[in-house]
């Protein structure tokens, strides 16, 4: 996985106006159709497609024919469309794989909103407006479809419906995943984000469209669904358990990435809206109520997974060392803890300081509570195990209040990470790169090789 993107932060997202891209030549919305010898079914796709979209569609578009490694005449038909057909092209690719060939034309689109749709058409086009109007609005970052909502309409069989809810399943267990639909082929992203989140996607087949959901709702993007009619194709070419193989690897690599901090996710976040709520209030640092609630609930797991420590620990040493065993290791927990779900830094820049840090903030932890037990100790001699632990939780009580503050200002202070935007502390900051120029007027484009 790229992980070197050298961009900040999204900027907030704006409404695109059909106007200025009248003015410009460069269309709101290219549509790509990934296709793999498919001369049979290609051209009627796009012939419907261009119709409905001439007819309904109110905003300049494209369609892209996107070949990857076809050996049959695909080449041909897709040349034909782009010679007859007005907002027509076609790419060539010579390697398969349909995010490969979804990351290709996407990473050289100019338009601001780019989706993709499979070749057989099972989608209903009529969800096509639907689907792009939130990102086109500025409402939202990706789109998609979705047969598994309860208003969707879908005809295909038993055997593909239980591998699509099982699979669903998996990802909500595995990847905490909250999207319905990860594998229907009908999905929308704003231009901007795919600059961003393209180059952290790692698969070119398809786990590529799982591996961009589940990374951009991570970073806390915002994806719109769209229940859809949806008709099973009889005749596709797609291998389930090769298939369903390859994603239940791409799940076990995405997970661990995420578990170890390695995707540098805060560069896709969104700062919020003119919400009145999201103003700052004068004297009342940004983030510190939100940060307040994650420090309260990282605290109580913390100081659960102490006591139980020092419970078991206590079986076979005195308190001195249960405590400081206990509080040893749920401080390192604390810290990791802390440094992710409450202060929003991510990735593994600084952790091995952060972890140094929050183990000087350990230490005053120590010296409160094993100051306690040593006056319990000199007070009543030999105090019951009810008492230790009650006389404990005051002086972690106490230990709470001034590690919230530490970590606050000295271990994860704001600095320049804008906020709540999330990156890791002291991280240069970058310009965004400027808007590439419309591509040539020229409909076709053959020759890419190596596109990834």
């Amino acid at each position: 996985m790229r992980t070197d993107t050298p961009w900040s932060a999204l900027p907030a997202r704006d409404h695109l106006l059909a106007g200025e891209a009248d003015a410009t030549g460069v269309p709101v919305l290219d549509v790509v159709v990934p296709v793999y010898n498919e001369e049979k079914d290609l051209e009627p796709c796009v012939l419907r497609l261009h119709d409905h979209l001439a007819r309904t569609f109110p905003y300049a578009f494209r369609i892209t024919v996107a070949d990857n490694a076809s050996t049959d005449r695909t080449p041909e038909v897709a040349r034909r469309l782009a010679r007859s057909l007005p907002g027509v092209r076609s790419y060539r690719l010579e390697e398969k794989g349909r995010g490969r060939a979804l990351r290709t034309v996407w990473s050289h689109s100019d338009a601001p909103v780019l989706a993709y749709m499979d070749v057989d058409l099972s989608t209903d086009l009529n969800a096509l407006l639907p689907l792009v109007a939130p990102l086109i609005s500025g409402h939202s970052d990706l789109a998609i479809g979705s047969r598994l909502t309860r208003s969707s309409r879908v005809v295909r069989g038993t055997k593909r419906e239980f591998i699509s809810r099982a699979y669903n399943i998996i990802l909500r267990s595995s990847l905490a995943a909250r999207f319905s639909d990860a594998q229907c082929g009908f999905k929308a992203i704003r231009r901007d984000v795919a600059q961003r989140l393209l180059p952290m996607v790692e698969d070119t087949g398809w786990f590529f469209d799982t591996e961009l959901l589940v990374l951009a709702e991570r970073a806390g993007l915002r994806i719109h669904e769209v229940p859809v009619d949806w008709v099973d194709d009889p005749d596709s070419t797609v291998h389930i358990v090769r298939t369903a193989t390859e994603d239940l690897k791409g799940v076990w690599r995405v997970g661990r990435a995420l578990a170890v901090g390695a995707l540098p996710l805060d560069r896709l976040a969104r700062p919020f809206g003119d919400d009145p709520r999201d103003r700052g209030i004068g004297g009342v640092p940004r983030g510190l109520a939100r940060q307040l609630v994650g420090f309260c609930v990282v605290g109580a797991l913390s100081t659960l997974l102490y006591l139980a420590l020092y419970s078991l620990f206590r079986l076979g040493v005195g308190p001195q060392p249960a405590n400081g065993g206990a509080l040893l290791v749920s401080a390192v927990a604390n810290t990791s803890a802390n440094r992710r779900l409450t202060f929003g830094v991510r990735g593994r820049g600084g952790a091995v300081r952060h972890q140094a840090q929050g183990l000087v903030v350990f230490a005053i932890g120590l010296a409160l509570t094993s100051g306690s037990l040593a006056a319990l100790g000199a007070a009543s001699g030999s105090p019951s195990h009810g008492t230790e632990l009650a006389v404990l939780i005051a002086a972690n009580l106490a230990a709470t209040v001034l590690r919230f503050l530490l970590f606050r200002a000295w271990v994860f202070p704001d600095r320049d990470r804008g906020g709540d935007a999330g990156g890791d502390a002291g991280a240069p900051v970058h310009a965004p790169p400027p808007r590439p120029s419309a591509e040539p007027a020229d409909d076709t484009h053959h020759g890419l090789r190596n596109a990834r």
